[in-house]
């Protein structure tokens, strides 16, 4: 499988699995200029800023453990685009969905509140 089909194939797994625990879709993919946010949900208090990472065997590493915090930083400028774009008012929480896939055998683990936005002072 091409790293973008597990990729696909993982968002995929990731929605089915957020949606069948309440959550629902605002959007995915979402784009601004060079930002991507994989997936938007959103659950009655909040919404839900969604990072999927989706790995196969071997495994060297966990799929969440690729959002370093370098890409933290990048999710968190895309979330800030996205709230002014979409006049966003609920509270915004930053997660991650990872996926191993391995053959049929599918682990999907949802990291809520994964991470906080950390303000550089300049």
């Amino acid at each position: 499988m091409k790293k973008s089909e597990t990729g696909r194939r993982g968002e995929d797994l990731a929605l089915d699995w957020l949606q069948a625990h309440g959550f629902w879709l605002r959007d995915r993919n979402w784009r601004s200029g060079h930002k991507e946010l994989d997936l938007v949900m959103e659950s009655e208090q909040r919404v839900h800023v969604v990072e999927v990472k989706t790995l196969t065997p071997p495994l060297l590493i966990q799929p969440f453990e690729k959002v370093d915090s370098a890409k933290q930083a990048r999710l968190a400028s895309a979330a800030s685009h996205y709230v002014a774009e979409r006049h966003v008012t609920k509270e915004v929480q930053f997660d991650i969905v990872s996926v191993v896939l391995d053959g049929e055998h599918v682990e999907v683990e949802y990291i809520p509140e994964a991470f906080y936005p950390i303000k550089r002072a300049y």
